[in-house]
């Protein structure tokens, strides 16, 4: 299965899907998020006996996911939704600069994951995994303060004001044969080009450090996908390779125990970004220009910070052994 991704690279990200590649076209027409009005990019599997086979209008609650294509339904169900005034669902994990993180057990919060995915094939291409949720894990990213707000959904004056809400997540298997640390990843479209989807990467290798597995996302990824990703990889290699004394010596094998994104990968960022010199040099074939890579840092104007804190995740990740278990 490869790596559903649908978020900002870090420069630039267009909003809506390539014209020129014929999506189906969406049978939700419009989707109503809270307060927010969404157009859909892709077709999702909502059943038809409770939406039909098109819906010119679907109501998604902005707290728990659930789905009425009634206005009626909606107001009443957001009246009395549990999670309007608690927080999302599943385990914190982590919490820095005003985002945090949640992993909800696709079996234990079964309904909730499937309504997330239903939601989110909304504006992912290949989806594939919708109601089949027990295998995986997924990470809801929960801003504090988001930029936009949904105004106007607690329906009462007297209410406490909801700033929490997820923009985003990603999800992984609990156990996965190639190592793979994510399947699936998506920040919301009003969310999206706030480097959102950088913070849930950078979650992704956090939490396979945390766990003692070099990995990846599952691919092959899609163009977008890929210009994330390269963005992130860049990015990390060229703080990591920045970071170490001068006269370091680092091999491919160094940097991914440093950064746990595989060989193949490193191998291919540092080749896009240009900075390696094809001389054999202490029996490596090719050796990291350090000149090459404070360039490439200016030329892109790449900010070195790392995405997510390191010291803010308030739980330790799963070992190998919990893992399969």
């Amino acid at each position: 299965m490869a790596a559903d991704v649908s978020m900002e690279n870090g420069t630039s990200v267009s909003p809506a899907p390539n014209s020129d590649d014929k999506p189906a076209t969406p049978n939700v027409l419009e989707v109503v998020f809270g307060s927010l009005l969404i157009k859909p990019w892709y077709p999702s599997f909502y059943p038809e006996e409770l939406v039909g086979r098109k819906v010119e209008r679907l109501y998604v609650c902005q707290w728990c996911f659930k789905y009425t294509k009634e206005l009626t339904g909606f107001i009443k169900h957001l009246r009395a939704c549990p999670l309007r005034s608690t927080e999302p669902p599943g385990t914190h994990v982590y919490t820095s600069n005003g985002y945090s993180l949640y992993e909800i057990d696709g079996e234990k919060y079964k309904l909730y994951a499937q309504n997330l995915c239903l939601f989110a094939k909304l504006f992912l291409d290949t989806k594939s995994v919708f109601y089949d949720v027990t295998t995986f894990l997924y990470y809801l990213l929960v801003a504090h303060n988001p930029t936009p707000s949904i105004p106007n959904t607690q329906l009462d004056v007297d209410a406490p004001v909801a700033r929490n809400q997820v923009v985003g997540f990603f999800s992984k298997e609990k156990m996965s044969w190639d190592n793979n640390n994510l399947a699936c990843i998506l920040v919301f479209p009003p969310w999206q080009k706030q480097g959102l989807g950088q913070i849930l990467m950078g979650a992704s290798y956090e939490m396979s450090k945390r766990e003692g597995r070099m990995g990846g996302p599952e691919k092959p990824l899609s163009d977008l996908g890929r210009l994330a990703y390269v963005h992130y990889w860049s990015q990390t290699l060229a703080r990591t390779i920045l970071s170490c004394p001068p006269k370091k010596t680092l091999t491919v094998t160094d940097l991914g125990q440093k950064t746990f994104i595989v060989p193949d990968d490193i191998t291919a960022t540092l080749q896009d970004m240009d900075v390696l010199e094809h001389k054999k040099r202490g029996g490596a074939e090719a050796v990291i220009n350090k000149a090459k890579i404070r360039a490439w840092v200016e030329k892109h104007k790449v900010n070195l910070t790392s995405p997510v804190d390191s010291d803010a995740f308030v739980l330790r990740g799963r070992s190998r052994s919990e893992s399969e278990e």
